[in-house]
């Protein structure tokens, strides 16, 4: 887990990493949360009745304090999340009761990249954060976007494919076929729904499997990139570098720095 405090300590920003987990969130801290990856697992919301959920990247999640959070997840999934005190929360957002979330944020998913990236950086700009950090904040909003969930469960098959065959070379054309429309329809609906492409999705998929071969094997980084459904090292590189910020062979000497 990478964490930064913040705007003198008001704030602290966590990267969550891909990892099974069960927490009980005492709620002390007003939190709003990013969702960088899908999820499935069970959680109870203020309550002690557990429910499944399924949950999509792009989905900002605000929770107030004193409503408790129970979550868990056999595989987890990477989230990006900020803990607030009491003052900050007061000071920069509405007065909630309970937790709301709305899917299919665009805005939030692309500003919680940022900010990974940001994090992940060798050399961490602390104003360039702050304010990236900020920009978040500005975003939530105190509504459900129930439209966009009853969305998200239609793509359920588009998204297991990705998941299952995100090595192969996927076409709009194959997972249009999956969702039973035509590619344009699939197009809007999806970014809708999850609040980025197909193809920029699938992107996260192979980013998200290379970075975990990085972290857990010795394999060379040619191996590692076509493992991840990545045509070349280079092709690779060049996603590394654009959504991450840094490159494959620097994320290996920082995660093996990490694990010493």
């Amino acid at each position: 887990m990478l964490s930064r405090d913040i705007l003198g300590g008001a704030v602290c920003v966590q990267l969550l990493p891909r990892a099974a987990y069960s927490a009980h969130d005492p709620a002390q801290w007003h939190t709003l949360g990013v969702t960088l990856e899908r999820q499935t697992g069970i959680h109870a919301i203020n309550s002690d009745h557990r429910v499944d959920f399924d949950t999509l990247p792009g989905v900002l999640a605000q929770t107030p304090i004193g409503v408790d959070v129970f979550s868990e997840s056999m595989g987890g999934g990477e989230y990006l999340v900020l803990r607030m005190d009491r003052y900050f929360a007061d000071q920069h957002l509405p007065a909630l009761d309970q937790r709301i979330e709305s899917a299919g944020h665009a805005g939030a998913l692309r500003v919680a990249q940022q900010i990974r990236r940001a994090l992940l950086a060798p050399q961490v700009d602390h104003l360039s954060l702050e304010q990236t950090v900020l920009s978040l904040v500005e975003l939530a909003k105190p509504a459900q976007d129930r439209a966009h969930r009853l969305k998200s469960n239609a793509l359920k098959p588009v998204l297991d494919q990705i998941t299952e065959l995100y090595q192969q070379p996927l076409t709009l054309e194959q997972m249009a076929g999956t969702y039973g429309c035509n590619a344009l329809r699939l197009l809007r609906d999806f970014t809708r729904a999850v609040g980025t492409t197909p193809h920029a999705y699938l992107v996260e998929i192979r980013l998200q499997a290379a970075r975990h071969l990085i972290e857990t094997t010795d394999l060379a980084l040619a191996i590692i990139a076509l493992e991840a459904g990545f045509a070349h090292q280079s092709h690779m590189g060049s996603a590394f570098r654009q959504h991450l910020g840094i490159t494959p062979s620097t994320y290996r000497r920082r995660t093996a720095s990490s694990r010493r």
